[in-house]
């Protein structure tokens, strides 16, 4: 059986490969939003910006990033992963070396929509493509470290903040980001499609060819495939509706939930992180150089992750890093030093992207093959809208007066009460395979 054989594949340069080529994706996809957040301080001096303006910068890329989670998600489950993944990627590439060219506030909001749209497009779509190819026993572990090229990202975008806008300015910033549309050749030479995508369809002889070609590279006797039935992934309906029915719709009420919280705490402090810390009075350049090594300590928190979704599982490492996560967002907001605000940064940074893999890990395993991806746009889509709220609430509390201690312990309430809907709601699905977690 093919699936059989899909599981069996021992872990090799493949599945290296894969998770090499998406994770480039996502890198690229996290040093374009990291380089807005940096982008937003000088871009405010320039051109005047109130923070409500600020704000809707940054929201106006999770708007396209909901709708392309949504609308993404939908069509990889019907037309494929490796199509909408390529389309993307270049789409996201474009958009980015437009806001180059940006001329006023309206041009850059419509460019960062755009941006916003490929983005999020993207990462749900190579976390189900990895999801499928993954082996049960590794399948955390490598989701986890996919995600974790989006903390190297944050740091390219820091060192491209540090080193490059002071001297060239934020245009140049937004042409480095336009470069990853060259890397759509490396997706299409490199990146099969999902075999058990090709099951939901009854692309039977595809799916075969891909088991034999995996098994020569992994150096794996291969066998003929027998001339009996394969068992085809079509065990629930593409629709939205199949979202809310037993036994997926306590999942997803989960999982909109935590992705809600998850995407709102994320956006709200690190799209303002580094304004925040040039209003406590530092030079751009200290700026940076602060945020970059609160931004270096999110690499450690996905390896941490990466192991304990393995060893005590997706839900407990889920519930545990967004709870540390919610502490450590509170103690940040009422540090009063340089020093205090680095080390309860870097410990908010490390549970916060650490939980960030893991949600990754666990939002497609909790679905069928047949509504992998649409589960998964859907629930990251449904996340985004609190990724829209959050940098606009941020700029219109500051512009009412709230102190940026208020605005912090709003975020430590968000991850502490999704922390315990994860522990309430959620099921385990550590190292089973996706066909047999019910």
């Amino acid at each position: 059986m093919i699936l059989e054989r899909l599981e069996a594949l021992p872990t090799g340069r493949f599945h290296y490969k894969l998770l090499l080529v998406t994770g480039l994706g996502w890198l690229f996809d996290s040093m374009d939003t990291g380089l807005i957040a940096f982008i937003l301080p000088v871009l405010a001096k320039e051109w005047q910006l109130s923070t409500g303006q600020m704000g809707m910068i940054g929201s106006i890329g999770l708007i396209g990033m909901a709708l392309g989670a949504i609308i993404a998600g939908t069509i990889a489950d019907r037309i494929g992963r490796k199509k909408v993944f390529t389309i993307t990627v270049l789409m996201y590439s474009i958009a980015s070396g437009l806001c180059a060219f940006s001329w006023d506030y309206a041009s850059l909001l419509a460019f960062r929509f755009l941006v916003g749209f490929g983005l999020g497009g993207e990462l749900p779509v190579a976390a189900t493509l990895v999801s499928e190819y993954a082996p049960a026993k590794i399948r955390g572990r490598f989701i986890v470290l996919l995600e974790s090229f989006w903390a190297i990202g944050w740091i390219a975008a820091a060192c491209i903040a540090y080193f490059l806008i002071p001297l060239y300015g934020w245009r140049m910033a937004f042409f480095i980001g336009a470069l990853p549309a060259f890397y759509v050749f490396l997706i299409r030479m490199h990146m099969p499609e999902s075999v058990r995508y090709l099951l939901s369809k009854g692309y039977i002889t595809e799916a075969r060819q891909i088991i034999t070609d995996l098994e020569k590279q992994l150096h794996v006797p291969v066998k003929p495939f027998d001339d009996e039935t394969e068992v085809l992934l079509k065990d629930a309906s593409v629709s939205f509706s199949a979202l809310w029915k037993k036994p997926f719709i306590s999942r997803t009420i989960m999982l909109w939930l935590v992705w809600f919280g998850i995407v709102y705490s994320y956006y709200g402090i690190f799209m303002w992180l580094p304004s925040l810390v040039y209003q406590q009075g530092f030079t751009v350049v200290k700026t940076f150089e602060y945020v970059l090594i609160i931004t270096l300590a999110q690499l450690p928190g996905y390896y941490c992750a990466a192991w304990l979704v393995d060893y005590i599982g997706r839900k407990y490492t889920l519930s545990l890093f967004l709870l540390c996560s919610g502490i450590a967002s509170y103690f940040f907001g009422h540090a009063g030093t340089a020093g205090m605000i680095m080390i309860w940064g870097a410990i908010m940074s490390f549970f916060n992207l650490g939980a960030w893999g893991v949600i990754y890990t666990y939002t497609p395993e909790l679905y069928p093959t047949s509504i992998r991806a649409l589960g998964s746009g859907w629930a990251a889509g449904f996340g985004r809208i609190g990724g829209m709220m959050a940098p606009v609430l941020v700029g219109v509390m500051l512009s009412r007066g709230f102190d940026i201690g208020t605005v912090f312990y709003m975020f430590a309430f968000v991850l502490v009460a999704v922390s315990a809907i994860v522990m309430g709601l959620g099921i385990e699905s550590k190292q089973k395979n996706l066909e047999s977690i019910s």
